[in-house]
This record gives structure tokens, C-alpha cells and sequence, in this order.
């Protein structure tokens, strides 16, 4: 305790506080009030009042005394611990000499618990252990009031040596070195140093040898700051160990990881370009087996879907995918709809991914955001270790068919014969596919499951047969065997695809496509999804919602010839069909004819009549109802209507179709330009105004019309 006179055991108020575990202000009111006798001390700033141990109340005594002691226990414990932390670090030599004066001493304590006498006993144990009398009593003074337990780090021999010398080095020109080699750019040690020796010149700072430099670069700075200074964050953090996960409680094809691997071979494309190929490939993550891959020229959409689908079909849907977060992997096609996606711009209309559909939970690889710039952490994908040294690119890459079109590794590992060839397609497929099936079935295998005995084929097959797989039916074969692409409909139930721009024979170079039931979704302006496959684009295509329910197939309408007759046949053809399916559609909507609705109307009660208080007399003689009996009248009334009814449907000569039609079109232009019909004309327009045969033809002329427009303008 700082502030206890130890000579005159004499205690201050904050000493007593922290014994009692008080406030301060308290124990001075009770000094106060129980009238403590004190002494005054001059001390920094004032004085103070101290009080003798002796005259203080008991249970202030007994508490000081067990502060004191448990205070001294405390520098005791802490003395043991700073010994053993120097045992700890000592070398062998040194605590076999602590471990022999341990028994030396252990041996005199038995001596005396037997009778002997200390004297007789400190002889006998220097004797037994060759030390001399004064040697046994000093090691005895080394563990005087410690604790037995902590005996053996109390001997561990004081060799205090010769000092160690450092060279002299002007603190300034230290830390004008490490500002100077700790930085990106990663200077070297010689060329930080010859920037020194100028400096120091300059500044008449005292330096040491440049090999004094290149041990204090590892002594005195953590290899943990220069990873930091000189390689950057994501260096440092690379350093940091990895997370071990095991996969025993998993299921074979319960997860899967998918990434892209780019060859070192140079292959030749049918269309002649020479290039490196890009693999992608599908791994289960319980058995680490490849369970499919598809070669193509770029990481793209289509490959990630079509090795997908090879997955699923011969294997089944998995439940968990692990993939990265980049464009071609996280395209819309494939994860649209997927939370936490971070990549494109998500909008409410975006149609929804494969991987959503088929209820696979997309996880995205960790992102390594320290530095100015974030980086993907590979290692978190399985199949990266398969792409390492020892992977796929020993077995396929330098495969002896690939000679002469081995690139290396990198662009200071090219070989001697360095794009002296390059391999077919079709060659690099096949190799491919043979090195696959052998790399699956190699035995010996060091993972988790594999235990170093199986291979991934075998570890695979053992979970597969036990294991709850989904299975795809034919509607969701469709969703990774063909191409998807959101579109908006026309109000005549036509759309594009921009995926026939170069290979239709619409206006803008792409094909049309129509479809009845589509009409609505055109005039209601919604977005849809059409799959197709981009090699068969002359073929029929099939529309879905964006939420991936299916609503028809749409056909390709071709562009006709001016002056194609035939083709003009066939599409009068179909659009007669067209009409007529709509019509039928029309009747089967209406069940019920006009009769049925005017008998339905409900008949209200004729009011009794109001009486004026002034009366015109009527010039004209007018037959007023029956206001007595209501019933009559409406019955009246009633058969009238049924006989206007009954004489619409009157057989009579209809008026040819031509005639009627070009009348149709007179009356509709008159009023149009504003005429006054006749009486009879707009008795006629009124009854055949929304006549469908009339409408029909007219919305088709108009289609043909503006088709033929389109065809000649091209």
C-alpha cells in the first residue's frame, strides 16, 4: 500500500476506504462522529490526518490487517507468476538445474520431517548433490516464504551475463528507414539504405552496417506490420488462419459448388479463331466428386445453365449452391430473385432465376473487403482446390495429346515449343472428358470422407443411393435447356427476341412471334419470359409469367414476298381460324340472350299520380295507361317488347356480305367527317355498329395493311 507509513503502521482515510470497501466521504463522517484520534502529515500540496493501527476501532483493525495480507499474497503471486513466465522461456539446460535443486532441497525438507536436524540435513543434501553447504543455504533463502507448489520457478537459475551490445544508431535515421522501406511499393532493404547513408550525411545522424539493418528488419518489426505496410491488407489477411468445416453430416448432392476454370492450351474453335478455353464445373461438396462441366470460349450464362441442367438430369436437384458473386454466375437467368444478390440493378419486374425456381438456396462466396479495393475469397469453394497445384490442369492441361499447345502457367512459364499447335475442339473434349472420369476415380483420396483410402466416385455412389433426391420434371427441363429473355407483348399478341437479331427476317432483322393469349398481356403492358433455344429460332418459343408459371407456346411468323400468293393464302387462312375461335369464344361467354335479361329487369310499381294545382289542358288526344290495375299495362308493355324482339330474328333476305360491309365503312367515314346520317342509315348503324364480323375484318384489313407496309419499306 503507497500510502501506509510502514515504519509507524500508520493508515490514511483512503487507505481504510479501500479496506472496507467504502466511500471515502463515509469513513471520514464516522472518523468525525467516533472522534478518531490522528496525526497530522505534511504532504504535497496540504497535509492529511493518519491513524495508528492501535487506536483504531476494532473491525477497522481487523479489516486493514486482512487488506494487508491479502495484499502481500497478491505480490507474492505476482513475483511467482513473472518466474514462471521466465521459466517458461528458458532453455532445457537451465530447468534441469531448477528441477535439481528442487530435489535437493525436497530432499532436505525430508531429512528434517524425519528428525535430522537442519545443519546435518543441509550437509547430507550438498553432499548427495554435489553443492556446498552455502550453496544449499542460499537456495533456501531463494524460496523462503513462497508457496511449495511454486518452488521449482524460484530455482531457476539468475544467469545475469555480459550485457548484449547494439550498435549505435540515431533514433531519427531508424525511423527515417522504416517510413521509408515500410510502404507498398515494397522497397528493398539495399536500395532503403543508400537512401539513408545520404540522409545521415545531411543530418549528421550516426548509422550502423547494412547488415545491422537486415536484422533489426526481423527482430524489431512484427512480421505482422510488414505484411500491412508493405503488401497491403489483403496480404495480412490471407495470413489469418482458415475456418475448417466439415461436411459429415451432409448428403451427397445436398450441396454443390460451380466455378470457372480457364485451360492452358491453346485450342482451335470451328470457327477457326485459336483461344484458351473456359470450363465450368459443378462439385459436390459432401463427396468432392465433378458432376458436370461445359466448355465453351468466355465464363457465360449459357455455359453455368447447360452444365446445370446436365447436373439435374443425371443426377437430380440439389438443395444448396455455392457460386461467386460474379456477372456471368450471378446473372438474372440463374439467380434472379435470390436476396443479397449485390450485382446488377434488381428491379420489381425482374424475372425470377432458375435456382429460385427449382428451390436451390444460392450462397455467395465472402468477400474480402479490407484494402481500397474488395476481393473474393476463392478458398471458400471446394472446387478451387481442384484447380491448385497437383489439380485438373496437370492431368488435362499437360496431357501428352496437348503438346506443343501448352501455354504454362503464366507468362514466365512458357514452354520451349510454345504455341507451336493448337488441338482441335474436338480433341480437347475428348481428353477432357476421359481425364474427368479418371480424376473421380482415383483412390486415395485425402479429404474428410475420403479418409485416404476411397475415391470421390466412391464416396459419392455410398451417399447417393440413401440420400432424398428431387428429380426435374419436363416443365423444369425446359427452364436450363433453353434460352430465357424478358420481353413486352404488342396488342396484337406479337413480340422479338433480340436474340434473333442477326438470323431473323423481321423489319429490325429479328423474328415475330404470336400468340392469341398473349393479347392480353400486350394490352395490359406485362412483362414476360420466353424461353427458346438460340439455335432453333424459326421454331416455336414458350411464354412464361415472370414468376415462372407457364402460359402458352407462341409460333414464328415468317415475313411474306410482296408478292407471295400462297403465302397471303395461309395467313387468310389463319386468321379466318383466328376470328372464328373468337367468336366462339364470344358465344360461349354470353348464356344468356336479351329476352332473359329484359325478363330479368325487376317491374316497379307505377307511383300513384301527383295532383297539380294548376292544369293545362291537352290539345292532342293521348291513350293514358290504366293507372288501376299496373299489371295490366306491364303486360301489355311486355308482349310489345317480345314482338320487337321476335322480329329481329325474323328470317329475311340478308344483304350480301360485300354490300354490307362497304356500307358499314360509307356510314362509318360519314359520321367521321362530321355528316348527318338519314334516318334509315342511322336506324341501320345503330343496330350493326359493334357488329364482330364488320369489326374483325376491318382490324384485320388494317393489320394486312400496315404488314405490307412494313415488307415493302424493307
Amino acid at each position: 500500500m503507497s500510502d501506509v507509513a510502514e515504519r509507524e503502521r500508520m493508515y490514511s482515510f483512503r487507505c481504510i476506504a479501500d479496506a472496507l470497501g467504502k466511500e471515502l466521504s463515509s469513513v471520514k463522517r464516522r472518523a468525525t462522529k467516533e472522534s478518531w484520534p490522528y496525526t497530522t502529515q505534511t504532504v504535497v500540496g496540504g497535509t492529511r490526518h493518519i491513524h495508528s493501527l492501535t487506536e483504531l476501532p476494532v473491525d477497522i483493525q481487523q479489516a486493514l490487517i486482512l487488506a494487508q495480507a491479502r495484499h502481500v499474497t497478491a505480490q507474492k503471486q505476482n513475483i511467482s507468476d513473472s518466474a514462471w513466465n521466465v521459466y517458461e522461456r528458458a532453455g532445457e539446460n537451465a530447468k534441469s538445474e531448477a528441477k535439481r535443486r528442487l530435489e535437493a532441497l525436497s530432499f532436505r525438507e525430508a531429512l528434517i520431517a524425519n528428525g535430522s536436524g537442519k545443519s546435518a540435513a543441509t550437509d547430507q543434501a550438498a553432499a548427495e548433490y554435489s553443492a556446498n553447504r552455502a550453496t544449499i543455504y542460499k537456495w533456501v533463502e531463494l524460496v523462503k516464504g513462497v508457496e511449495r507448489s511454486n518452488w521449482l520457478a524460484h530455482l531457476m537459475p539468475q544467469h545475469e551475463g555480459k550485457p548484449k551490445r547494439s550498435a549505435e544508431c540515431t533514433p531519427e535515421a531508424w525511423d527515417f528507414f522504416k517510413a521509408d522501406y515500410l510502404r507498398n511499393e515494397q522497397p528493398s532493404i539495399a536500395s532503403c539504405y543508400e537512401r539513408l547513408k545520404r540522409a545521415a550525411a545531411a543530418n549528421n545522424w550516426k548509422i550502423p552496417a547494412i547488415r545491422t539493418f537486415n536484422r533489426w528488419c526481423t527482430e524489431r518489426i512484427p512480421v505482422s506490420v510488414r505484411l500491412l505496410r508493405r503488401e497491403g491488407e489483403h496480404a495480412l489477411s490471407s495470413r489469418f488462419p482458415s475456418v475448417e468445416r466439415t461436411v459429415r453430416n451432409m448428403h451427397a448432392l445436398e450441396w454443390i459448388n460451380g466455378d470457372g476454370y480457364q485451360h492452358n492450351v491453346f485450342v482451335k474453335w470451328p470457327d477457326g479463331s485459336i483461344d484458351r478455353p473456359k470450363t465450368w464445373f459443378w462439385q459436390d461438396v459432401h463427396a468432392r466428386k465433378i458432376l458436370s462441366y461445359r466448355v465453351d470460349l468466355t465464363e457465360n450464362t449459357d455455359s453455368i445453365r447447360l452444365s446445370f441442367g446436365d447436373l439435374v438430369e443425371q443426377y437430380g436437384i440439389p438443395y444448396h449452391a455455392t457460386i461467386d458473386n460474379t456477372r456471368a454466375a450471378a446473372n438474372k437467368w440463374m439467380t434472379g430473385g435470390v436476396a443479397n444478390r449485390y450485382r446488377f440493378k434488381v428491379k420489381e419486374d425482374d424475372p425470377l432465376g432458375i435456382f429460385p425456381m427449382l428451390g436451390v438456396q444460392v450462397h455467395w462466396t465472402s468477400v474480402d473487403k479490407a484494402g481500397t479495393q474488395a476481393k473474393g475469397r476463392g478458398q471458400a469453394k471446394p472446387i478451387e482446390r481442384a484447380f491448385g497445384v497437383g489439380g485438373l490442369g496437370d492431368y488435362v492441361d499437360q496431357h501428352p495429346d496437348f503438346a506443343g499447345a501448352y501455354t504454362g502457367k503464366n507468362v514466365n512459364a512458357k514452354p520451349e515449343n510454345y504455341a507451336s499447335k493448337a488441338v482441335p475442339l474436338a480433341d480437347f473434349v475428348r481428353v477432357l472428358n476421359e481425364e474427368i472420369i479418371h480424376w473421380n476415380a482415383r483412390e486415395g483420396r485425402r479429404t474428410e470422407m475420403a479418409g485416404g483410402t476411397l475415391s470421390f466416385d466412391q464416396v459419392f455412389n455410398d451417399s447417393y443411393k440413401d440420400a432424398p433426391i428431387r428429380k426435374a420434371t419436363e416443365a423444369q427441363r425446359r427452364m436450363w435447356l433453353l434460352t430465357a429473355e424478358a420481353i413486352r407483348v404488342d396488342k396484337t399478341g406479337c413480340f422479338t427476341l433480340a436474340a434473333g437479331a442477326r438470323t431473323g427476317q423481321g423489319r429490325d432483322g429479328r423474328n415475330r412471334y404470336f400468340a392469341p393469349e398473349l393479347m392480353e398481356y400486350g394490352d395490359r403492358g406485362i412483362k414476360i419470359v420466353v424461353r427458346f433455344d438460340p439455335d432453333e429460332l424459326h421454331h416455336n418459343v414458350y411464354a412464361y409469367t415472370l414468376d415462372g408459371r407457364f402460359i402458352t407456346t407462341a409460333n414464328c411468323l415468317e415475313a411474306k414476298g410482296f408478292g407471295d400468293t400462297d403465302g397471303s393464302r395461309i395467313y387468310s387462312r389463319e386468321r379466318k381460324k383466328f376470328i372464328k375461335a373468337t367468336k366462339a369464344a364470344a358465344t360461349a361467354e354470353i348464356r344468356m340472350d336479351l329476352a332473359g335479361v329484359s325478363q330479368r329487369l325487376p317491374r316497379p310499381e307505377l307511383p300513384d299520380p301527383i295532383e297539380s294545382k294548376v292544369v293545362r289542358p291537352v290539345r292532342a288526344a293521348i291513350e293514358l295507361p290504366d293507372t288501376k290495375s299496373p299489371d295490366e299495362y306491364w303486360t301489355k308493355q311486355a308482349e310489345a317488347s317480345m314482338a320487337e324482339v321476335e322480329a329481329l330474328f325474323e328470317p329475311h333476305a340478308p344483304e350480301p356480305e360485300s354490300t354490307a360491309y362497304q356500307r358499314w365503312l360509307r356510314v362509318g367515314d360519314a359520321l367521321e367527317q362530321g355528316e348527318t346520317l338519314s334516318q334509315i342509315d342511322a336506324k341501320w348503324w345503330a343496330k350493326n355498329k359493334e357488329n364482330p364480323e364488320f369489326t374483325n375484318r376491318k382490324f384485320m384489313e388494317d393489320w394486312q395493311e400496315r404488314l405490307e407496309r412494313t415488307v415493302s419499306s424493307n
